[in-house]
């Protein structure tokens, strides 16, 4: 039966959502304006409608994920989102695999931001939160699902399953609800999916906070007194999308099979374009903070920053990108409503900047080359054309759509190499990037002239000139660009690192975010070379054989083709495919296909034998046991060197009816190194081609040829029981006891003849490993012979990549440095903030 209540709820709760953001905006509006006398009733007033606003979004967020979490496929997002086979975290992740959800989530997180703000600002709170309900209600717009003649507003995430499928079936039963969903895109179901849009979201809502500062300093005239309160919150906001970020590298890499981290797909541009910008408005504030200069500077890239994001959305969520990224969304008619949301504030901020532009204040003093602004200067434009240099050619498929909405044709295409395009430029900036946080920090702590720098430097250099040369000669560095990259990424670690000790001798640590960062981006720009640049491909196919006429020739020569139970070369190792799995609910690592039996039910399997791992019997023969995501197959391969087990990996794979085959790697990681694996082509169980059949005559105790295999007929037994079938008085049944060797590892094949009045019946011994099915086709007492029919089809491979990716955990280590240097960063400016605001100078 159909649920609309919990539907009807959630739709409520959106419009209340969507009007108390407009009259919460100008209830604070008034409170702006009201005499002192009237502004306590305003206040009330206004928060009293921002909480109705709260509650009303939670209220959305919880309806959906009820829908989702309780299977209510009667809903067309449920059904198009998720199934009864997904774990709960899955289905968290469902919960944003839609642009409904996406924008439920950044509704959420503004909301959270908000009452952040209102509790810890209250000086800034009214010009503040005119931005974030403004905000809001366009965001909850885009949920509304309201349609007015021929005019849509937004994409309600409750709408009926029936009110969006034409389908005969809801014309003959209109409270039709099918038995399950289409289920989760398989690349979202990955832990980091649980966590890495949720952290993406809350840095796309964080940019609105400085922007909010910012407008409201613009609005009341304060053109310096934003600045203060702004700054944690931007340090934040670089914080949490620079995490959002490393987040999904990572999951791209323990996710995606193109052997890396970082693809340079517009949709990965499009936030780290925001962030570069956010890190150079930072710089740019703190500057300002020092010594009053770049204040304009730090103006127009917060409002940079915030609309980058908003143009990230349009991005993804416009349908613009067409098959140009993974990432990117069909439109589902907001496209419209996105650019309004985009354009409304750029158009808000460039007018309020441009009419108090010559009444912010400015330095009439020249930065000396000398001083520590003009080096900060030079780092945020270097920051601000590693952004432009991303952003130009990601928007491509915007500049085309442009000219042809306008009735022009643009044939314009993006770069079709873009990780060697982004990569040719980024480097270099980059390597700029890090020479300038190595000298910049001298500067910034010191006064400086020319004698001053070259006896800070000299210490610094001489040290990342040594550690560079055992870098370059232990690692094999002999690339004169990796070089460079080698000399920039140690002497800016040393550099901030020789800051960095000056600060702690001096018991001064929450002075120590900038040094921290910036040795983090050392260490990042080495690990990024090393891992990209010295990647290695082992697994070279050594056959000559074509596995597939669709993959380019070096895909084929890049590939081993692994037999089952057929040791195989790859380099150093010899590896071995040993078979299918399939985690179990209970059970420590992976069971064997050939134990488990599927019931039918979604994710439930009976076990055919006792599974044992360790000594310890988990489940019994017979037991009924819930299969972790039934679809998921993961593949054994054992690597050996000398004959002795040194680890095992299991990628995985599922084939997928709209996707094709889906595959996850696999990496052993080593300190120094990672061992990344990934299956490009698997064996069809599903429509095998059977081979002729062949017929063979053995004796008891005699040896036979199945294939390649060499098999032992061990004797034939007479049985009183059959496994799921009644033995009637009269019957016979005879098992066949077949050997089969596959190199180092022993089958058992056990057909079974039965005889029954004048009719014989025949169950067959499948091993689909072994792509073999036998039948004791019939028994000669005369001649002491039993007769077997074998069909064959192909036997069980994988085709697999191995990659050797050096030095990797640098770069990961990298990015926890720099993230720890920004937590130390926003500590000290909202320590500083929470000061002044104590003093009741939080407006100054």
């Amino acid at each position: 039966m159909i649920n609309t209540f919990v539907g009807n709820l959630g739709h409520f709760a959106v419009i209340v959502s969507f009007v108390s953001s407009l009259v919460t905006a100008f209830a604070y509006y008034q409170y702006i304006k009201a005499t002192e006398l009237e502004k306590a009733n305003w206040r009330r007033f206004s928060r009293s409608f921002f909480y109705i606003h709260a509650v009303a979004s939670v209220t959305v967020a919880f309806a959906l994920f009820e829908i989702i979490y309780n299977h209510r496929f009667e809903y067309f997002y449920a059904y198009s989102h998720s199934s009864k086979a997904l774990p709960v975290h899955y289905m968290i992740s469902s919960f944003w695999e839609g642009q409904e959800g996406a924008f439920i989530l950044w509704i959420f997180w503004n909301v959270m931001l908000g009452l952040v703000l209102i509790h810890t600002n209250k000086f800034w709170e009214g010009p503040v939160m005119i931005v974030f309900s403004l905000v809001q209600a366009f965001l909850v717009s885009m949920i509304l699902g309201v349609v007015i003649g021929d005019l849509k507003i937004g994409s309600s995430p409750f709408i009926l399953l029936r009110d969006m499928m034409d389908a005969p079936i809801f014309e003959m039963n209109p409270d039709f609800v099918p038995e399950d969903g289409t289920g989760l895109n398989p690349l979202l179901q990955n832990i980091w999916m649980v966590i890495h849009p949720p952290t993406l979201f809350l840095g796309y809502a964080s940019t609105l906070v400085p922007f909010a500062f910012l407008m409201g300093g613009l609005a009341t005239k304060k053109y310096t007194e934003w600045v203060r309160p702004a700054l944690p919150w931007a340090q934040f906001s670089a914080m949490i999308l620079g995490m959002g970020i490393i987040m999904g590298a990572y999951w791209a890499y323990v996710t995606l099979n193109f052997g890396g981290y970082w693809n340079w797909d517009p949709v990965e541009n499009a936030v780290y374009v925001p962030w570069l910008i956010m890190v150079a408005a930072i710089h740019t504030m703190i500057t300002f903070k020092k010594s009053s200069t770049a204040l304009k500077s730090s103006i127009v890239l917060v409002i940079a920053s915030f609309v980058l994001v908003l143009y990230a959305t349009f991005l993804v969520r416009s349908g613009v990108l067409g098959d140009s990224s993974v990432h990117s969304f069909t439109d589902l008619g907001l496209s419209g409503q996105l650019l309004i949301y985009m354009l409304f504030f750029l158009f808000v901020a460039i007018f309020l900047a441009a009419k108090n532009w010559k009444h912010i204040p400015t330095s009439e003093k020249e930065a000396s080359v000398y001083s520590r602004e003009f080096w900060i200067f030079i780092g945020a434009t270097t920051l601000a054309l590693m952004a432009f240099q991303v952003i130009l050619p990601t928007s491509i498929p915007v500049w085309n759509a442009l000219v042809e909405s306008f009735g022009g044709i643009s044939n314009l295409a993006p770069p079709a190499d873009q990780i060697g395009f982004y990569t040719k430029f980024q480097l270099w900036f980059a390597v700029a990037v890090a020479l300038l946080t190595a000298v910049g920090q001298f500067f910034w702590w010191n006064k400086m002239d020319s004698k001053a720098l070259r006896e800070a430097l000299v210490t610094p250099y001489v040290i990342s000139v040594v550690l560079s040369a055992i870098i370059i000669i232990t690692g094999k560095v002999f690339d004169i660009t990796y070089i460079i990259v080698v000399l920039a990424g140690t002497f800016t670690i040393v550099a901030n690192a020789t800051i960095l000790i000056r600060l702690l001798k001096k018991s001064n640590f929450k002075l120590a975010g900038g040094s921290l960062a910036h040795i983090g981006l050392g260490m990042v720009l080495i690990g990024v070379m090393f891992s990209s640049g010295y990647s290695e491909v082992i697994s070279y196919n050594m056959s000559g054989l074509t596995y597939s006429n669709s993959w380019e020739d070096e895909m084929n020569k890049e590939h081993v083709l692994l037999w089952i139970n057929k040791p195989t070369q790859i380099k150093d190792y010899t590896a071995i495919y040993r078979g299918r799995q399939k985690k179990v609910v209970g059970v420590p690592g992976y069971v064997n296909v050939n134990l488990i039996e599927s019931t039918g039910n979604v994710n439930e399997a009976i076990a055919l034998e006792d599974i044992v791992k360790n000594g310890k019997t988990y489940f019994k023969k017979g037991d009924t046991l819930k299969i972790v995501l039934e679809e998921n197959d993961y593949f054994q391969i054992d690597y050996y060197q000398n004959d002795e087990l040194k680890f095992t990996l299991n990628p995985m794979s599922q084939f997928n009816s709209s996707m094709g085959l889906i595959s996850s790697p696999d990496s052993k990681r080593y300190l120094t190194k990672d061992l990344y694996t990934f299956v490009s082509a698997i064996n069809d169980f599903e429509d095998p081609e059977w081979k002729e059949d062949e017929t063979f005559e053995v004796s008891p105790g005699e040896q036979f040829f199945i294939a390649d295999f060499v098999t032992q007929f061990e004797g034939a037994e007479v049985l009183k029981e059959i496994d799921g079938m009644q033995l009637n008085d009269g019957d016979i049944a005879v098992r066949a006891n077949l050997s089969v060797m596959d190199y180092d590892v022993e089958k058992k094949l056990q057909p079974v003849f039965i005889i029954r009045g004048n009719q014989v019946g025949k169950i067959p011994a499948i091993d689909n490993e072994l792509g073999v099915k036998v039948e004791l086709e019939n028994i000669l007492p005369e001649q002491n012979k039993f007769s077997f029919k074998v069909n064959r089809y192909q036997k069980d491979y994988v085709v697999l990549k191995a990659i050797l990716k050096p030095q990797i955990n640098i770069l990961w280590i990298g990015t926890i440095i720099m993230l720890i240097g920004f937590t130390v960063a926003i500590y000290r400016r909202y320590d500083e903030f929470s000061k002044m605001r104590d003093k009741g100078l939080e407006g100054s």
